[in-house]
């Protein structure tokens, strides 16, 4: 009885010696923005405890972020001041103040639809061709993407940057067009090189390239954009026997990454793992958000559990204007659903989009950035995303180990949720609610018990 007592006395002491915990929290109504707040004692009646055990680790996180497309980096560079711009960039990319932090973006190689015109980094006249790339040119993202990409890279030097193709130069193609058709074999050679050529003129231009997926959705031919359908055999013939050889000959570091499309077709990255020679020279799986359930992240991983998990794309649009649906969807999917289904990195697709969805030529005519930019002012708007990727990208710092969180994660609650420790040895806790009333829970942690009542479609990040 008296060893008990001490034992007892030992874990209240402890707990009252807890290191203090912060709280942040987003509502539905908007009311309350990432905005700071206290827990409480935990209270009898709770409906759920979750659990954080940081000696069980996962993935080491890479960051989060949104992509650079021509469309953003023209916006941000011709519809603000300078200042503006600056200021901008400074909350976006670093976490002074209440800035995003974000670390991870995603460069188009060539335009995608949130472009202003359609091109490549190699346009030939129809009927004409560049095996040996003697017209490759990167003066089209010297424009405004590079001198965007780095400035961020500026502000934030830990900063990743991925980049995908939307399609090859038009030549390379059955259409010998941008728009629609596939890969012609006798030029998977020379898409590889045009890939890596790529990837060292960007270098030459001080913005490294850590990865690259060889097809932006390799199942999907608009009809109206730069796109180009790429099967498994294809993705693995050109991998396995051009791009992965050449890369290693050259001794570089840049990682190739399968798929960059959607959840609901699984069996095609695995399709192309199949092959043991392209197979050795991919390092992970690119996911967006499109079709299917996030589940199947760790469907491919558990086949191939040597790979690294990416989710590269998903967009917000008009579709769901509403925060009380579109919040707590983004929070179960991308920031928790995605990153306990492996993530080591998690991207949103426009990082600034103006009031009109734009600036775009074909595709989307209603997707959100991660802001809205007036050109007419050069004022900004926070959108949904912001807020949804700001409870993550503040807290969770790049090198930060996903830990294992448990308890009251069901459709009953509502309650979704997903922890990580930081290289510094601090606790971040993201939880979401998407009932529609409020939701009370406990959280307990090596050291540290506390409870809170989360308002119905709102999202709290816990850190201590």
């Amino acid at each position: 009885m008296k060893t008990l007592l001490l034992t007892l006395t030992a874990v209240l002491a402890g707990l009252a010696n807890a290191a203090p915990v912060q709280a942040f929290l987003t509502t539905a109504d908007q009311q309350r923005l990432l905005a700071p707040g206290n827990v409480a004692r935990p209270a009898a009646g709770a409906d759920a405890v979750i659990r954080i055990d940081p000696g069980r680790q996962h993935q080491r996180m890479a960051g989060f972020g949104a992509a650079i497309t021509e469309g953003s980096a023209w916006l941000m560079r011709h519809g603000m001041s300078e200042a503006q711009r600056d200021a901008l960039m400074r909350e976006l990319f670093t976490r002074d103040g209440t800035g995003l932090g974000f670390e991870l973006t995603r460069l188009t190689i060539g335009a995608s639809d949130f472009s202003r015109r359609h091109y490549s980094l190699d346009d030939m006249p129809p009927g004409r061709t560049d095996p040996e790339l003697k017209h490759f040119s990167l003066a089209p993202e010297r424009e405004d993407v590079i001198p965007a990409v780095r400035q961020a890279l500026a502000l934030n030097p830990r900063l990743q940057v991925m980049a995908s193709p939307w399609s090859a130069p038009g030549w390379m193609k059955t259409t010998d067009s941008l728009v629609q058709g596939q890969l012609r074999p006798e030029f998977y050679g020379a898409f590889a090189r045009y890939m890596v050529r790529y990837v060292d003129e960007m270098k030459a231009e001080g913005v490294p390239i850590f990865a690259l997926t060889l097809q932006n959705e390799p199942h999907f031919e608009p009809g109206d954009y730069p796109g180009m359908r790429m099967p498994p055999a294809t993705r693995a013939a050109v991998v396995g026997q051009h791009l992965g050889p050449l890369l290693k000959a050259r001794g570089m570091q840049t990682q190739i990454l399968e798929w960059d499309h959607n959840w609901d077709e699984p069996w095609s990255p695995m399709a192309m793992l199949a092959d043991k020679t392209a197979r050795q020279y991919v390092s992970g799986v690119a996911w967006h958000c499109y079709a299917g359930d996030v589940s199947a992240q760790s469907q491919v991983a558990r086949q191939f559990p040597e790979l690294d998990v990416w989710f590269t794309e998903c967009s917000g649009g008009e579709w769901k204007p509403q925060w009380a649906e579109t919040l707590p969807w983004m929070m179960r999917n991308l920031i928790i659903g995605s990153t306990r289904h492996g993530a080591r990195g998690v991207l949103m697709w426009n990082l600034a989009l103006d009031p009109k969805y734009g600036p775009h030529l074909g595709g989307c005519t209603d997707c959100r950035g991660v802001v809205t930019i007036d050109p007419k002012d050069g004022k900004v708007t926070r959108n949904i995303e912001y807020y949804a990727f700001g409870h993550a990208s503040r807290f969770v710092h790049q090198g930060a180990r996903r830990i294992e969180s448990e308890g009251g994660a069901d459709k009953k609650t509502g309650l979704d949720h997903v922890a990580f420790t930081n290289p510094d040895g601090g606790t971040v806790l993201i939880v979401s609610n998407s009932a529609a009333v409020p939701r009370r829970f406990t959280v307990q942690a090596p050291g540290q018990r506390f409870g809170y009542e989360l308002p119905a479609s709102g999202v709290v990040t816990f850190t201590w």
